[in-house]
């Protein structure tokens, strides 16, 4: 067979977004069907390769084997903590200096909020227009005989501008018998007369549903709060409060931010690679942690990405979109078209804004 054929084929039978390569076009059309790739994946500025997650571009660009044009590029023109590519190395530098966020703020904060417990959660019978986004974190003691049992004994919420809404020490409903003072600052006496965790489930719980039954709340057009956290299951569990987890950005669940082995990484990690800085370095207060994860929240809300009218995989609109009847129809597609009718198998929380 001439071997301009071949690589005609080849060609044909490269993927338009991740650019693997592939011997057969029903091979191709299999790929598609199980890695919904969409524009809301976070995408190479230099070669516009689609990576899984942030973490797989930021290997492309600097790992250990990196494409080399892309490195080079990226080595003068890139964002080192959003991935961005800018047209020179002056806008580049002015940037990251705007991407680097200090914590400062939070720290000011945190050491103010210890002097004082708020209690701000109301509810506004949905006068505020669009949902609200609120950012929850616990800090845990210790239960059990070995007291590796974990026991929220301090929860914080804050807004969108980071104002506290909600701090206050929880009395566990059993004894604690390991207080890890050495990372959460607490003290018997900070929870003897703490509040009660009911209370503080019941005070939460409303202010969340924001006087929305818990059966009516929607992802979009209703008057319930979206939650942002790390590791919310763990921190509701032990609150004992349940929500619908359309209304739950988790950054330790959102694709986008996890590892390339699809493992969660640490808030700590996080914050330090995407938005510079450190945390948890001595004791850990919640604020810190509320602030850390809603400033990733916002980081990744504000991207802007092509706008579609269905852009779930899930969506029934998009059901039948890569079905096996239309297998004919599918394989005379190109890579470009077929990547055009893929969707996301996730929510991208652009779609918020």
């Amino acid at each position: 067979m001439d071997s301009r054929n071949v690589s005609s084929e080849t060609l044909r039978n490269k993927c338009a977004a991740c650019f693997r390569q592939f011997n057969r076009m029903e091979h191709l059309l299999e790929h598609m069907r199980i890695s919904y790739h969409s524009v809301h994946e976070p995408m190479c500025g230099i070669c516009k390769k689609h990576c899984r997650s942030f973490e797989s571009l930021r290997e492309h660009l600097i790992g250990p084997l990196p494409k080399q044009e892309c490195r080079n590029i990226f080595s003068i023109r890139g964002c080192k903590f959003c991935l961005s590519i800018f047209d020179s190395y002056s806008s580049c530098m002015i940037h990251q200096e705007r991407c680097q966020l200090s914590n400062l703020n939070a720290g000011l904060s945190a050491r103010m909020s210890n002097l004082g417990l708020r209690d701000n959660l109301t509810i506004d019978n949905g006068y505020t227009i669009g949902h609200q986004v609120v950012a929850l974190a616990c800090k845990m003691v210790g239960g059990g005989s070995d007291g590796t049992l974990d026991l929220c004994g301090r929860v914080c919420l804050i807004d969108e501008n980071e104002n506290i809404i909600f701090h206050t020490y929880v009395k566990p409903p059993i004894p604690v018998t390991n207080y890890r003072h050495e990372s959460t600052g607490i003290r018997p006496e900070y929870l003897r007369d703490a509040m009660p965790l009911k209370l503080v489930q019941s005070k939460i719980q409303n202010f969340l549903c924001n006087g929305e039954p818990m059966w009516k709340i929607r992802p979009k057009g209703g008057k319930a709060r979206i939650l942002v956290g790390h590791g919310l299951d763990h921190d509701l569990d032990r609150l004992q409060l349940e929500y619908p987890a359309v209304m739950i950005r988790d950054t330790a669940k959102y694709p986008p931010l996890m590892k390339t082995s699809k493992l969660s990484n640490s808030l700590k990690y996080l914050t330090q690679a995407y938005l510079g800085y450190e945390i948890q370095t001595g004791l850990q207060d919640p604020y810190e942690d509320c602030v850390a994860t809603m400033r990733l929240y916002m980081r990744m809300r504000s991207q802007r990405h092509t706008v579609e009218i269905y852009p779930l995989a899930s969506d029934p609109q998009n059901r039948n979109n890569f079905a096996s009847w239309r297998q004919a129809e599918l394989e005379r597609m190109s890579p470009e078209e077929m990547l055009a009718i893929s969707r996301s198998d996730y929510y991208c929380w652009c779609l918020d804004s």
